[in-house]
């Protein structure tokens, strides 16, 4: 894990890969775990016999927003800042779902510091560039432009 130890080295990793995650696999329980919490319970996600019938995918998928969701968890796997008192979802400039999850897939996340803004004393808004890899895919699953406030 890298660690950063000042708004300075921040800005020093501007344009570079902070690193990539271990693989992890998306299973059909974390999947309907997903359903559960947010209520989208379409059947290419959930309905695993439909979805091998009538799916252009041959089973069911991910939900695309739960693919989004594993950006916090892999970012407290490729870094950490110290000093931070307190770190904030500030949300995304983009996103896009380039290739389908099937449940069983595995993903990894990569990670690029694309810039750092600082926007008051002691805070900087911070855009990563995340690639949500697909195992064996040449297509990743999603990239994102996700950002972030720290405040010191």
């Amino acid at each position: 894990m890298l660690t950063i130890t000042s708004p300075e080295e921040l800005n020093a990793w501007v344009g570079k890969e902070l690193g990539v995650t271990d693989w992890m696999t998306i299973s059909q329980e974390r999947i309907n775990q997903f359903a559960e919490a947010t209520g989208d319970f379409q059947w290419i996600h959930v309905d695993a016999e439909r979805a091998a019938k009538e799916s252009p995918f041959g089973g069911t998928i991910a939900h695309g927003y739960l693919t989004l969701s594993l950006i916090p968890m892999f970012k407290d796997q490729i870094y950490t800042i110290e000093g931070v008192k307190a770190g904030i979802n500030y949300g995304l400039n983009s996103c896009r779902f380039l290739a389908p999850v099937p449940s069983g897939a595995r993903v990894r996340g990569r990670f690029l510091m694309k810039s750092v803004q600082q926007k008051g004393e002691g805070r900087y808004l911070l855009c990563n560039e995340v690639t949500i890899e697909l195992e064996g895919s040449e297509k990743p699953a999603c990239i994102a432009e996700s950002l972030g406030m720290v405040l010191f």
